[in-house]
């Protein structure tokens, strides 16, 4: 069986810890996948969710991480991959009638983005990934 050596060309930044159900974080970024860097933030920017203020954080660390280490454009890039994950979840207790405690959970989560470059194909007019 062969394997193709892929080059991943890409950045990443990392949230962990985000105090959010992980749920609610990925009903964000199913929207943002694929789209290029300018896109995302202006999706995100107009977005009415709560999850939206820590994915808008994320984004431009990585971006600023493809220009520092791989001297890539950020007009160029788009996100390739985008991902929650659950994290720990915080225990707590919330006093109740007659003494009693009742548990509460609070989720945590973990976001990873990861950015490649695109360039576009004068010939053809279509954008290829850059490997």
């Amino acid at each position: 069986m062969e394997t193709k050596n892929e080059s991943k060309i890409e950045a990443r930044a990392s949230a962990r810890y985000v105090n959010m159900s992980a749920d609610k974080a990925r009903r964000v970024i199913n929207q943002i996948r694929g789209c290029s860097y300018e896109q995302a933030l202006v999706l995100l920017e107009f977005m009415p969710y709560r999850a939206c203020y820590p994915i808008l954080q994320l984004i431009p660390p990585a971006a600023a991480n493809a220009n520092n280490n791989l001297g890539l454009n950020k007009s160029n890039l788009f996100i390739s991959e985008a991902r929650v994950d659950n994290s720990t979840t915080l225990k707590r207790f919330r006093p109740r009638a007659q003494g009693r405690g009742c548990p509460i959970r609070k989720p945590t989560c973990r976001i990873i983005i990861k950015v490649k470059g695109r360039y576009s194909n004068r010939d053809t007019g279509r954008e290829k990934e850059i490997e």
